[in-house]
């Protein structure tokens, strides 16, 4: 059972945003870094990756260990109510980006997932990006 009323539940998850997040945020400084340039959000691509570095052909989605299901993540709890609704839209979001990955692989591009709970440390997270952008054929 829910400890808190459905209104504010529902303006606690509207408030979650898709956009400009933290991890996100702390992904972009580590590509800044790198000194490397990207688009954001480009509408063309399946699935509007975070971060195109379109002549490379490469894509970065940093995945929110919740929404999309990080596996054995302590972030990717299931929630205590409402269980089937929440089941069904865990398995819609990981059913979505399985297809988005495929539809942009299918398109030329490479895919980096880099999961929310990576960015907590940066100089692991560095090499990985710095690798999977280095590489021409990542």
């Amino acid at each position: 059972m829910d400890t808190i009323s459905k209104e504010r539940r529902s303006a606690n998850m509207a408030r979650i945003r898709g956009r400009n997040t933290k991890p996100e945020l702390i992904v972009r400084g580590v590509v800044r870094k790198l000194g490397l340039h990207y688009r954001l959000h480009v509408p063309g691509l399946p699935g509007k990756p975070d971060l195109v570095f379109s002549p490379r052909k490469k894509v970065i989605f940093v995945h929110g260990c919740y929404w999309h299901r990080h596996s054995r993540c302590r972030f990717a709890y299931l929630p205590k109510s409402n269980v089937d609704f929440w089941i069904k839209k865990f398995a819609a979001n990981r059913n979505r980006d399985r297809r988005v990955q495929k539809e942009l692989a299918r398109l030329g591009w490479n895919v980096l997932i880099v999961w929310e709970c990576e960015t907590a440390d940066t100089p692991a997270l560095e090499p990985k990006i710095a690798g999977f952008l280095a590489n021409a054929d990542a």
